[in-house]
């Protein structure tokens, strides 16, 4: 079927057209303010992306678990997502301020075992006979690793920070590509 509002394929080919001019131009520019709010006001934009993701977690936690009565397979995984979405975003919206702090420390946590597994991996590989390339690679990664875990905190204001300059970044590319889109 054709999406006939957005142009998004046609019965022939069956291939999806790009998004619409006015959608990648508004996107860029939700995604430009976004950026610049959070270098300006980094903590309650944070808190206001915080609550957003509490209120996100609990509306799925409360859709999974209604969809358990009409789609009977995978019943013990819905519950478990069902359970855990709903507590989550309950805890997030009920404490916005240890979330805010919780939730991109756990993050940076996460990105720093990552980091040690994915390092050890390079190096080993670089001892094999990959080269000195794979091998200093993974060496960077595990002390880039080491220092998220060693500072959670400081690499998830840092994370902010970089989340935000992204933000800009492909933001403005994206207002750009929207001004270079035919039509």
């Amino acid at each position: 079927m054709v999406n006939v509002q957005f142009d998004a394929g046609s019965p022939e080919t069956g291939a999806a057209l790009a998004p619409p001019r006015w959608l990648v131009l508004l996107l860029g520019i939700i995604a430009v303010i976004f950026g610049v709010l959070f270098f300006i006001y980094p903590i309650p934009t944070l808190d206001l992306l915080i609550t957003l993701l509490g209120f996100y977690w609990l509306f799925n936690g409360i859709v999974v678990l209604i969809s358990l009565f009409t789609d009977k397979t995978g019943r013990g995984w819905k519950l478990l997502v069902s359970i855990l979405g709903i507590v989550a975003g309950i805890l997030v919206l009920a404490y916005p301020f240890y979330s805010a702090i919780l939730i991109p420390t756990v993050f940076a946590l996460i990105i720093g075992v990552e980091g040690l597994i994915i390092g050890a991996v390079y190096m080993v590989q670089g001892f094999s006979g990959a080269g000195w390339g794979t091998g200093i690679l993974g060496i960077l990664s595990i002390i880039f690793g080491l220092i998220l875990i060693a500072n959670p905190l400081v690499a998830a204001v840092g994370l902010v920070l970089l989340l935000a300059g992204l933000a800009v970044i492909g933001g403005i590319a994206a207002v750009i590509l929207a001004l270079r889109m035919p039509g």
